[in-house]
Protein backbone atom coordinates (compact mmCIF):
# COMPACT_ATOMS: atom_id res chain seq x y z
CA UNK A 1 0.00 0.00 0.00
CA UNK A 2 1.27 3.45 -0.82
CA UNK A 3 2.05 5.57 2.19
CA UNK A 4 0.38 8.96 2.20
CA UNK A 5 1.96 12.14 3.43
CA UNK A 6 0.36 13.62 6.52
CA UNK A 7 -1.20 16.97 5.78
CA UNK A 8 -0.51 19.62 8.45
CA UNK A 9 -4.21 20.53 8.22
CA UNK A 10 -5.04 17.19 9.84
CA UNK A 11 -3.10 18.25 12.94
CA UNK A 12 -4.36 21.85 13.00
CA UNK A 13 -7.27 21.25 15.44
CA UNK A 14 -4.93 19.49 17.86
CA UNK A 15 -2.39 22.30 17.54
CA UNK A 16 -5.09 24.92 18.18
CA UNK A 17 -6.18 23.02 21.30
CA UNK A 18 -2.59 22.86 22.57
CA UNK A 19 -2.10 26.60 22.03
CA UNK A 20 -5.40 27.42 23.76
CA UNK A 21 -4.67 25.09 26.68
CA UNK A 22 -1.15 26.49 27.00
CA UNK A 23 -2.56 30.01 27.33
CA UNK A 24 -5.07 28.80 29.93
CA UNK A 25 -2.31 27.10 31.93
CA UNK A 26 -0.20 30.25 31.76
CA UNK A 27 -3.14 32.28 33.11
CA UNK A 28 -3.68 29.69 35.86
CA UNK A 29 -0.01 29.89 36.87
CA UNK A 30 -0.26 33.68 37.11
CA UNK A 31 -3.42 33.44 39.24
CA UNK A 32 -1.70 30.90 41.49
CA UNK A 33 1.41 33.08 41.76
CA UNK A 34 -0.67 36.05 42.95
CA UNK A 35 -2.57 33.84 45.41
CA UNK A 36 -6.02 34.14 43.84
CA UNK A 37 -6.47 30.41 43.23
CA UNK A 38 -5.20 29.48 46.69
CA UNK A 39 -7.50 32.05 48.24
CA UNK A 40 -10.48 30.66 46.33
CA UNK A 41 -9.76 27.09 47.43
CA UNK A 42 -9.13 28.16 51.03
CA UNK A 43 -12.26 30.29 51.38
CA UNK A 44 -14.66 27.86 49.67
CA UNK A 45 -15.63 25.51 52.50
CA UNK A 46 -18.21 23.82 50.29
CA UNK A 47 -15.44 22.51 47.93
CA UNK A 48 -17.68 23.31 44.96
CA UNK A 49 -14.84 25.30 43.35
CA UNK A 50 -12.54 22.29 43.71
CA UNK A 51 -15.14 20.06 42.03
CA UNK A 52 -15.47 22.59 39.20
CA UNK A 53 -11.69 22.61 38.68
CA UNK A 54 -11.49 18.80 38.65
CA UNK A 55 -14.40 18.50 36.22
CA UNK A 56 -12.79 21.10 33.97
CA UNK A 57 -9.53 19.14 33.78
CA UNK A 58 -11.43 15.91 33.14
CA UNK A 59 -13.44 17.46 30.31
CA UNK A 60 -10.27 18.99 28.82
CA UNK A 61 -8.56 15.59 28.76
CA UNK A 62 -11.64 14.06 27.14
CA UNK A 63 -11.58 16.80 24.49
CA UNK A 64 -7.88 16.07 23.85
CA UNK A 65 -8.62 12.35 23.45
CA UNK A 66 -11.41 13.09 20.96
CA UNK A 67 -9.22 15.52 19.00
CA UNK A 68 -6.52 12.86 18.68
CA UNK A 69 -9.14 10.38 17.42
CA UNK A 70 -10.50 12.88 14.88
CA UNK A 71 -6.97 13.70 13.69
CA UNK A 72 -6.28 10.00 13.11
CA UNK A 73 -9.51 9.63 11.16
CA UNK A 74 -8.55 12.68 9.10
CA UNK A 75 -5.19 11.06 8.30
CA UNK A 76 -6.94 7.88 7.18
CA UNK A 77 -9.50 9.80 5.09
CA UNK A 78 -6.82 11.83 3.35
CA UNK A 79 -4.84 8.65 2.65
CA UNK A 80 -7.93 7.05 1.14
CA UNK A 81 -8.48 10.12 -1.05
CA UNK A 82 -4.92 9.91 -2.33
CA UNK A 83 -5.37 6.23 -3.20
CA UNK A 84 -8.59 6.99 -5.09
CA UNK A 85 -6.74 9.74 -6.98
CA UNK A 86 -4.26 7.13 -8.28
CA UNK A 87 -6.98 5.44 -10.27
CA UNK A 88 -8.43 1.96 -10.06
CA UNK A 89 -11.49 0.36 -11.58
CA UNK A 90 -13.05 -1.54 -8.69
CA UNK A 91 -13.66 -1.37 -4.96
CA UNK A 92 -12.91 -4.79 -3.51
CA UNK A 93 -13.94 -6.07 -0.08
CA UNK A 94 -10.98 -7.85 1.49
CA UNK A 95 -11.92 -9.37 4.85
CA UNK A 96 -12.53 -6.60 7.35
CA UNK A 97 -10.96 -4.03 5.03
CA UNK A 98 -11.52 -2.65 1.57
CA UNK A 99 -9.13 -2.14 -1.33
CA UNK A 100 -8.98 -0.38 -4.66
CA UNK A 101 -8.14 -2.90 -7.36
CA UNK A 102 -4.60 -2.34 -8.60
CA UNK A 103 -3.84 0.43 -6.11
CA UNK A 104 -3.93 -0.92 -2.56
CA UNK A 105 -5.80 -1.20 0.72
CA UNK A 106 -7.56 1.83 2.13
CA UNK A 107 -6.22 2.95 5.53
CA UNK A 108 -8.35 1.52 8.31
CA UNK A 109 -10.83 3.94 9.78
CA UNK A 110 -14.48 4.93 9.84
CA UNK A 111 -14.40 6.10 6.24
CA UNK A 112 -12.97 2.78 5.02
CA UNK A 113 -15.60 0.90 7.04
CA UNK A 114 -18.31 3.04 5.43
CA UNK A 115 -16.98 2.30 1.93
CA UNK A 116 -16.81 -1.41 2.79
CA UNK A 117 -20.48 -1.36 3.83
CA UNK A 118 -21.36 0.44 0.59
CA UNK A 119 -19.52 -2.21 -1.43
CA UNK A 120 -21.37 -5.01 0.39
CA UNK A 121 -24.71 -3.22 -0.08
CA UNK A 122 -24.02 -2.66 -3.78
CA UNK A 123 -23.27 -6.36 -4.27
CA UNK A 124 -26.44 -7.41 -2.44
CA UNK A 125 -28.93 -5.10 -4.17
CA UNK A 126 -28.25 -6.34 -7.72
CA UNK A 127 -27.32 -3.17 -9.54
CA UNK A 128 -29.87 -0.79 -8.07
CA UNK A 129 -28.79 2.79 -7.39
CA UNK A 130 -26.95 3.18 -4.11
CA UNK A 131 -28.77 5.07 -1.36
CA UNK A 132 -26.35 5.78 1.46
CA UNK A 133 -28.54 8.12 3.52
CA UNK A 134 -28.76 5.85 6.56
CA UNK A 135 -25.11 4.84 6.30
CA UNK A 136 -24.07 8.50 6.16
CA UNK A 137 -26.07 9.19 9.31
CA UNK A 138 -24.25 6.35 11.02
CA UNK A 139 -20.91 7.68 9.76
CA UNK A 140 -21.72 11.13 11.15
CA UNK A 141 -22.69 9.62 14.50
CA UNK A 142 -19.53 7.53 14.66
CA UNK A 143 -17.35 10.52 13.80
CA UNK A 144 -18.99 12.63 16.51
CA UNK A 145 -18.56 9.84 19.03
CA UNK A 146 -18.81 11.24 22.55
CA UNK A 147 -18.44 14.88 21.51
CA UNK A 148 -21.76 15.59 23.21
CA UNK A 149 -20.02 15.27 26.56
CA UNK A 150 -18.74 18.82 26.01
CA UNK A 151 -22.24 20.30 26.20
CA UNK A 152 -23.00 18.25 29.32
CA UNK A 153 -19.75 19.32 30.99
CA UNK A 154 -20.25 23.00 30.14
CA UNK A 155 -23.81 23.02 31.50
CA UNK A 156 -22.72 21.12 34.61
CA UNK A 157 -19.96 23.61 35.38
CA UNK A 158 -22.36 26.53 35.04
CA UNK A 159 -24.98 24.85 37.22
CA UNK A 160 -22.39 23.99 39.86
CA UNK A 161 -21.46 27.67 39.91
CA UNK A 162 -25.13 28.61 40.40
CA UNK A 163 -25.47 26.04 43.19
CA UNK A 164 -22.43 27.62 44.83
CA UNK A 165 -24.12 31.01 44.53
CA UNK A 166 -27.24 29.77 46.32
CA UNK A 167 -25.24 27.96 49.01
CA UNK A 168 -23.12 31.09 49.53
CA UNK A 169 -26.19 33.30 49.99
CA UNK A 170 -27.66 30.78 52.44
CA UNK A 171 -24.40 30.88 54.41
CA UNK A 172 -24.47 34.66 54.28
CA UNK A 173 -28.07 35.08 55.44
CA UNK A 174 -28.27 32.26 57.99
CA UNK A 175 -26.50 34.17 60.85
CA UNK A 176 -29.04 37.02 60.60
CA UNK A 177 -31.92 34.84 61.87
CA UNK A 178 -30.51 34.39 65.36
CA UNK A 179 -28.52 37.61 65.60
CA UNK A 180 -28.45 39.30 69.00
CA UNK A 181 -28.09 43.00 68.28
CA UNK A 182 -26.93 43.69 71.80
CA UNK A 183 -24.00 41.31 71.61
CA UNK A 184 -21.07 42.93 69.84
CA UNK A 185 -19.15 39.63 69.69
CA UNK A 186 -22.10 37.89 68.04
CA UNK A 187 -22.44 40.71 65.53
CA UNK A 188 -18.75 40.48 64.64
CA UNK A 189 -18.95 36.69 64.25
CA UNK A 190 -22.06 37.06 62.08
CA UNK A 191 -20.30 39.58 59.86
CA UNK A 192 -17.42 37.13 59.39
CA UNK A 193 -19.86 34.37 58.45
CA UNK A 194 -21.64 36.70 56.04
CA UNK A 195 -18.37 37.67 54.36
CA UNK A 196 -17.43 33.98 54.02
CA UNK A 197 -20.81 33.22 52.48
CA UNK A 198 -20.43 36.08 50.01
CA UNK A 199 -16.94 34.85 49.09
CA UNK A 200 -18.28 31.34 48.45
CA UNK A 201 -21.07 32.72 46.25
CA UNK A 202 -18.74 34.91 44.20
CA UNK A 203 -15.86 32.44 43.79
CA UNK A 204 -18.04 29.47 42.82
CA UNK A 205 -20.02 31.58 40.35
CA UNK A 206 -16.82 32.91 38.79
CA UNK A 207 -15.23 29.46 38.59
CA UNK A 208 -18.35 27.93 37.07
CA UNK A 209 -18.80 30.62 34.42
CA UNK A 210 -15.13 30.72 33.39
CA UNK A 211 -14.90 26.91 33.31
CA UNK A 212 -18.07 26.64 31.22
CA UNK A 213 -16.84 29.20 28.69
CA UNK A 214 -13.41 27.58 28.33
CA UNK A 215 -14.90 24.09 27.92
CA UNK A 216 -17.30 25.32 25.24
CA UNK A 217 -14.42 26.91 23.33
CA UNK A 218 -12.50 23.62 23.37
CA UNK A 219 -15.45 21.57 22.21
CA UNK A 220 -16.24 24.13 19.52
CA UNK A 221 -12.79 23.36 18.09
CA UNK A 222 -13.60 19.65 18.28
CA UNK A 223 -17.01 20.00 16.63
CA UNK A 224 -15.57 22.18 13.86
CA UNK A 225 -12.84 19.62 13.14
CA UNK A 226 -15.41 16.80 13.11
CA UNK A 227 -17.71 18.68 10.73
CA UNK A 228 -14.86 19.40 8.32
CA UNK A 229 -13.76 15.76 8.40
CA UNK A 230 -17.31 14.57 7.68
CA UNK A 231 -17.65 17.00 4.75
CA UNK A 232 -14.31 15.84 3.32
CA UNK A 233 -15.21 12.16 3.71
CA UNK A 234 -18.62 12.60 2.07
CA UNK A 235 -17.00 14.37 -0.88
CA UNK A 236 -14.50 11.55 -1.44
CA UNK A 237 -17.14 8.85 -1.02
CA UNK A 238 -19.64 10.45 -3.41
CA UNK A 239 -17.12 11.39 -6.09
CA UNK A 240 -14.96 8.28 -6.07
CA UNK A 241 -16.32 5.30 -4.14
CA UNK A 242 -19.98 5.54 -5.17
CA UNK A 243 -19.01 6.17 -8.80
CA UNK A 244 -16.82 3.05 -8.91
CA UNK A 245 -19.44 0.90 -7.20
CA UNK A 246 -22.27 2.04 -9.49
CA UNK A 247 -20.12 1.56 -12.58
CA UNK A 248 -19.21 -1.92 -11.40
CA UNK A 249 -22.90 -2.70 -10.78
CA UNK A 250 -23.83 -1.54 -14.30
CA UNK A 251 -20.95 -3.41 -15.99
CA UNK A 252 -20.14 -6.44 -13.83
CA UNK A 253 -17.15 -8.52 -14.78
Amino acid sequence: MSRHHLDPADRAPLLHWLIFTGLCLFAAVLLWHYGLVRQMLAVDRTYISSVIVLLYFGASLHCLWRLIAVSREADAARGAAQLFAQGGQRVVVAGDGVAIDGVGMLPKGLMASHIRDLAVKSALQSGRRLDQTLLLRRLAGNLRGSNGFGGFAGDTLMKLGLIGTIVGFIMMLAPIAGLDTGNQGAIKASMNLMSEGMAVAMYTTLAGLIGSILIRIQYYMLEDATAKLFAFAVGVIDVHAVSLLEREAEHPR
